[in-house]
């Protein structure tokens, strides 16, 4: 088995990166999309992001691509230009197995090398210990919870809000 490669996304990796996503969506609590998106409109989603200068990476072993992350504008009014809200997706047959640690630490690289200054996580589900441990590692702090403002698989969703510093 080879090394794992972080890499730019592609238009060949969106039937990949659709499937991940759908099973996140149908199965966990991690996004709160109840029906998934199709390719069309992933590669729409993808586009956007790319149309910014935001990253959009893969992670790959052996020509699969198993996880995929992204930087997104935290919010859509100006003021918020510099800060960047983070997402990262793992297949599921692949999870602890370091792929999201490597997605996340190639994805704040990246946006140190942009013009942002701070990192949100937006964390679906306050249960969802995984995320919040990876995004610990990377000394994310969590800075609040919204209490049961998602309701999702017949109950009620707390988000987790985390951030890093990118610059000081």
């Amino acid at each position: 088995m080879n090394q794992l490669l972080i890499r730019p996304s592609t238009e060949g990796d969106l039937n990949t990166i659709t499937h991940i996503y759908s099973h996140h969506v149908r199965h966990s609590s991690a996004t709160f999309e109840v029906e998934p998106p199709d390719e069309d409109e992933m590669a729409t989603r993808r586009s956007t992001i790319l149309a910014l200068a935001m990253p959009y990476l893969v992670a790959e072993q052996d020509a699969v691509v198993l996880g995929y992350a992204y930087a997104s504008p935290y919010r859509p009014r100006p003021a918020y230009r510099f800060t960047v809200e983070d997402s990262v997706y793992v297949h599921p047959e692949h999870l602890d197995r370091g792929i999201g640690r490597a997605l996340l630490a190639a994805l704040i690289e990246d946006c140190k090398q942009g013009p942002w200054r701070q990192m949100i996580a937006v964390i679906g589900d306050s249960a969802n210990e995984a995320s919040i441990r990876l995004h610990q590692h990377f000394g994310f702090r969590t800075v609040g919870t919204l209490f049961e403002v998602g309701f999702k698989f017949d109950r009620w969703l707390d988000t987790v809000l985390m951030q890093r510093e990118l610059r000081s």
